[in-house]
């Protein structure tokens, strides 16, 4: 059976969740480091949308959000977990955490 490829979207809180790591990582480490690692994070979301990758099975399932009705799974890039969700058609990204943060917060 043929993978089906579904289009990736982006929930207003994980776009939120980028742009403050954009702004954290400009403040800390300047703007060149923050671009450079907000492009990794882009480039790790790209492989939910590749035909080379089954989306379903490369991120584990996130348990943080066991408590709630779908199924969220788990990319990790250097310091940030990228959580995302299988819809109907599309693929979630419904957020993106610093997993220096304090992880009551990735509720």
């Amino acid at each position: 059976m043929e993978k089906i490829n579904k289009s990736l979207t982006w929930t207003q809180r994980a776009l939120k969740d980028l742009e403050n790591i954009k702004e954290f990582n400009s403040e800390l480490l300047g703007n060149d480091k923050a671009l450079e690692i907000t492009y990794q994070i882009l480039t790790k979301v790209d492989m939910l949308e590749s035909h080379t990758f089954d989306y379903s099975k490369i991120g584990a399932v996130d348990e943080s959000f066991s408590h709630l009705k779908n199924t969220y799974r788990k990319l990790i890039e250097g310091y940030y977990k990228i959580t995302y969700r299988e819809g109907v058609a599309k693929i979630y990204i419904t957020r993106i955490f610093d997993l220096r943060r304090n992880p009551n917060k990735n509720k």
